[in-house]
């Protein structure tokens, strides 16, 4: 008999002949390379349904140093205004740390639920949560689902993707952040639903949503690490669903029910005026500041159902962007858009200059455009189209300035000279 006949795996008897590689240890004891991978696909099975300390390090923001205001100094970084969301949110993530760390399921879980006009920061906002805890987070739009049986994606994928973000991480899968947005369009028609027919993208995914955000956890089809269809276990009980969308007329169901009256034209009852008196209503609820009085009970009437708004105990308002959020968005940040262009511009080896006229005119375009922040990437590329055409071409420009007249349509100014060297 040879030696290596004495030589077998001592998992699954496999002689080293019939292995690629057999590790050898005390007392004759053996196991080879595919027996290797089982245990530990064992292994990780049982690690992944325990939450490591070590995914909230310590020091900066996290750890055992994160606290409300320091949150909060991490949100004004990245963030311009909304200062009432970003209190919210600090205080929310703080609360769903400790929740996790205690790990007492008593404490109920911080989900929110974003209020507020498009292009406020809603997104960014969640982006920038899962940023301060340093979990995956998966973005979904709530109008691309449909319930359980009907053609379109299910709602049950939504923890697919996240699994798919974490690197296939279960651990991180189970304590990372779920952004679900346009949550309002797939409210209710009106708040009692007299409709005999099937609701297949509205009311039907608010249940089907409810079952995974209620629930501690879901079964998940996933794809096998051998290529075989198989479903895994996902503990939803840390995971933190935010929700987020515009509401379009909230401001109205919150001036309903805090009794106040629409402001005039009470007796005219031509279309027109109808129309003007809802557009001064929705204007003076605006400048109120009245998004700011919003309440679960507003939503349901909005048409979420109650179960769903019961699921995110904190509603999160934003305001519409004053002129001088936007210009403080379009300056300040260090990656602004703004900021982006200057830098393409002086790559090529050119000063690009914006007046403080300009600034103001590229303010009130944006403020115009009515979707927010949003505005702002859509004037700057209108503005700079000329510009970037211009210059990789030309080298005799040294620097552009763009003026008021720039902005409203006119040509840039370029200035010739010697054109400082280029970065490429």
């Amino acid at each position: 008999m040879g030696h290596s006949d004495k030589e077998r795996c001592s998992f699954c008897g496999k002689s080293r002949d019939e292995v690629k590689k057999l590790i050898g240890g005390m007392n004759n004891a053996y196991i080879c390379f595919d027996c290797v991978r089982i245990c530990n696909d064992m292994v990780e099975s049982y690690e992944e349904n325990e939450i490591s300390e070590d995914l909230f390090p310590q020091g900066n923001v996290k750890g055992a140093n994160l606290t409300p205001k320091k949150i909060m100094d991490f949100l004004n970084q990245n963030i311009i205004g909304q200062e009432v969301a970003k209190k919210f949110v600090s205080v929310a993530i703080y609360n769903h740390y400790k929740r996790i760390k205690l790990k007492d399921s008593s404490i109920e879980k911080s989900n929110l639920i974003f209020v507020g006009p498009t292009g406020t920061g809603k997104t960014l906002l969640a982006k920038t949560i899962a940023k301060i805890l340093e979990v995956p987070m998966v973005i979904v739009d709530a109008t691309s689902f449909t319930e359980a049986g009907y053609v379109g994606d299910d709602v049950e994928n939504i923890l697919y993707y996240l699994y798919i973000n974490s690197g296939y991480d279960l651990a991180k899968t189970q304590i990372g952040v779920v952004y679900i947005d346009e949550i309002d369009k797939i409210a209710r028609k009106s708040g009692d639903m007299s409709s005999s027919t099937r609701d297949v993208s509205g009311e039907g995914v608010q249940h089907a949503l409810l079952k995974i955000i209620e629930s501690n956890g879901v079964n998940i089809p996933v794809r096998g690490k051998r290529g075989l269809s198989d479903t895994i276990f996902v503990d939803t009980t840390n995971i933190l669903f935010i929700a987020g969308g515009a509401f379009s007329g909230i401001e109205n169901i919150i001036s309903q029910r805090l009794g106040r009256k629409t402001i005039g034209f009470k007796d005219m009852k031509d279309e027109q005026k109808g129309k003007s008196q809802t557009k001064r209503s929705e204007s003076a609820a605006k400048e109120s500041g009245i998004i700011y009085k919003v309440s679960q009970d507003d939503l349901i009437k909005f048409g979420m159902i109650p179960e769903l708004v019961g699921r995110f105990p904190i509603v999160v308002p934003f305001h519409h962007l004053a002129e001088d959020d936007i210009r403080r968005i379009l300056t300040e940040p260090k990656n602004s858009y703004l900021k982006q262009y200057i830098k393409l511009v002086e790559s090529e080896g050119v000063t690009l200059t914006i007046t403080d006229q300009a600034i103001d005119e590229i303010v009130k375009k944006v403020k115009a455009k009515n979707i927010g922040a949003r505005g702002i990437k859509s004037v700057l590329d209108e503005i700079m189209l000329d510009i970037i055409f211009e210059v990789p071409e030309n080298p005799n420009i040294k620097e552009v300035i763009i003026t008021p007249e720039t902005v409203n349509g006119g040509k840039p100014v370029f200035v010739e000279g010697k054109k400082r060297r280029s970065l490429y």
